[in-house]
């Protein structure tokens, strides 16, 4: 290529390149949703921005439902089997609830429960109630009142935990990226589908 060519050339490409990342499509296609109507359920049943679950549930288990940890977390949303006996006796649940953790709608019903019942617990504080949701309340808990962490995000190098640390700004990251992605009268129009 003659060398008066590749400017224009190279201005055109990283024109295209922008343009591409601008558009929805790329950005539904890196950041895909599944299980649209369960997680609009449980999302309006509980109060719950489903960008969030959905960031939660990403992180969580890349959206494969059927994932289990080392740890024994279970499911979409990854619930431990104590915590998931814990949402059902809370929550009023079907007993038998807890024994379908890999059912994606159970999974997303107790898992968006347990989200709004640590929004309420942390006054809709979304950085207090991400930490909850990976290390537990009692931890979360303990570090506020210990004064280890304020609950702010600024300062959450101040975690004991570098796996929470970690799990905060990759769930923000994502939820960030979902809210950009997939706004509210996209959630309107699945109850249509």
């Amino acid at each position: 290529m003659k060398a008066y060519l590749w400017k224009p050339a190279l201005l055109l490409l990283l024109f295209v390149l922008i343009l591409t990342f601008q558009s929805q499509g790329i950005w539904r296609w890196m950041y895909p949703i599944y299980y649209p109507e369960e997680v609009r359920l449980a999302a309006e049943k509980y109060r719950v921005n489903p960008n969030l679950i959905i960031a939660i549930i990403q992180t969580e288990s890349r959206f494969l439902h059927g994932r289990n940890s080392a740890k024994g977390a279970v499911g979409l949303m990854q619930l431990m089997k104590e915590t998931a006996d814990w949402i059902v006796d809370q929550g009023g649940f079907e007993n038998r609830k807890k024994d379908f953790l890999t059912d994606p709608k159970v999974n997303i019903e107790l898992g968006s429960w347990y989200l709004r019942y640590l929004l309420n617990l942390y006054g809709g504080n979304l950085v207090l109630t991400i930490a909850a949701y990976n290390a537990g309340p009692g931890a979360v808990s303990n570090w506020l009142q210990m004064g280890i962490w304020n609950g702010e995000y600024a300062t959450i190098n101040r975690i004991p935990y570098g796996e929470t640390r970690h799990y905060i700004q990759r769930v923000l990251y994502i939820f960030e990226r979902y809210e950009q992605t997939y706004n509210q009268n996209f959630w309107d129009s699945v109850e249509n589908e």
